[in-house]
């Protein structure tokens, strides 16, 4: 199947690893034109290199997504390089865990700068040049957590929610203008945040994280946690034109985890 992505050009933020550069990957495939931004250099020029394997091209931008300042560095270099962006994926690593009274006012500081700030900064940055092709696709990778709580993720909970409200809200803004909003819902895939977590609550409740791994998949109803490959085929549709009646949506991407009807 052609998802029209050739030539495309498409933003991924925290793009050299995990779910990022799996989406960066499928985008390439399909013969996008990819820039990932991390914050580790060397990882980030492997990453890029790697995408490069599927005979488009590829370009590594250092940046921190809580820094307004390097996420536009990061919109100049991809319409410097490639030209203007057709499709952001916003994405970041996870906040840290913990429960209400372990959180200082620091820490919700930090996470709304990572999950929420960056989001509506990428997408201010990236707006007016999809405006003028009538056409864009903005996908934010949230997390479970947004819909279904998890204990313990006080902060991932809370602030994942609010960009899902932001861009179900933004999705009806920007409608008529080509440009559809739609947030990606992974649930617990085989990823380095994934160890991190199940280290932290096997930390916390006496365990093994591989007994924390066995917990979450028992709660799957397919009984395993996902690939990074399963979420970013999902990824790549919403980013095509096959993709164009399908706006504001939240969609998980999580085996049956989340148990809610809509």
């Amino acid at each position: 199947m052609d998802l029209g992505l050739r030539g495309r050009v498409a933003i991924v933020a925290a793009g050299s690893k995990g779910l990022g550069l799996a989406v960066a990957d499928e985008l390439a495939a399909e013969g996008a034109l990819v820039v990932i931004c991390a914050r580790g250099k060397e990882a980030l020029g492997a990453a890029a290199a790697s995408l490069q394997r599927h005979g488009g091209r590829a370009h590594g931008v250092v940046a921190d997504v809580s820094r307004p300042d390097d996420i536009a560095h990061v919109v100049e270099e991809a319409q410097r390089v490639f030209g203007p962006v057709s499709i952001l994926v916003t994405n970041s690593g996870g906040p840290k865990a913990g429960r209400f009274d372990t959180l200082t006012a620091a820490d919700w500081e930090d996470a709304t700068r990572v999950l929420l700030t960056s989001a509506v900064t990428f997408a201010r940055a990236v707006l007016p040049g999809m405006r003028a092709q009538r056409w864009g696709r903005i996908l934010n990778v949230t997390s479970i957590a947004a819909k279904q709580p998890v204990d313990g993720l006080m902060l991932s909970n809370s602030l994942r929610a609010g960009v899902i409200a932001f861009a179900r809200t933004l999705a009806n803004e920007v409608a008529t203008e080509g440009i559809t909003v739609n947030n990606l819902i992974p649930g617990y895939t085989r990823t380095e945040r994934v160890v991190e977590l199940s280290n932290h609550m096997a930390a916390t409740t006496s365990t093994t994280p591989a007994a924390v791994v066995a917990q979450w998949e028992a709660e799957i109803p397919m009984r395993r946690i996902g690939e990074p490959r399963e979420f970013a085929a999902l990824a790549a549709f919403l980013a095509s034109d096959r993709a164009s009646y399908i706006t504001g949506q939240s969609i998980a991407v999580d085996g049956g985890w989340i148990r809610s009807l809509m």
